[in-house]
């Protein structure tokens, strides 16, 4: 079963916040619901900047561990190592999803007769 660790962020770019999960876009789904949950209004973390994918859970755990003591400077570095202009990457998680499992979607108009 796959894991991931993933690092969110806020629209300022003030927070930084680490995760493990096993349904990353349940989790970003989820932030997005709950914007307040963790953090006041300001720090609304719905941004997803970072993430990778591991195979095992132990694996996610011990990733997960060693970013979580990482300093700002170095989470900055690990992000922008993979993404430089810190864009929002759960936009291209979605779109890969509807490609993957495409919505149908059924016409249900009702005719007046």
């Amino acid at each position: 079963m796959k894991r991931y660790v993933f690092i969110v962020t806020d629209r300022n770019r003030t927070s930084l916040h680490v995760g493990m999960s096993a349904d990353l876009l349940k989790t970003v789904s989820f932030y997005r619901q709950m914007p307040n949950l963790f953090f006041d209004s300001a720090q609304q973390l719905t941004r997803l900047i970072y993430f990778e994918e591991m195979r095992t859970e132990e694996a996610a755990v011990q990733r997960f561990s060693l970013i979580s003591k990482f300093t700002r400077a170095q989470k900055e570095k690990l992000i922008r190592a993979v993404n430089p202009d810190w864009l929002d990457l759960s936009i291209g998680l979605d779109f890969e999803k509807i490609l993957i499992h495409p919505v149908i979607r059924v016409d249900r108009r009702i005719s007046v007769m």
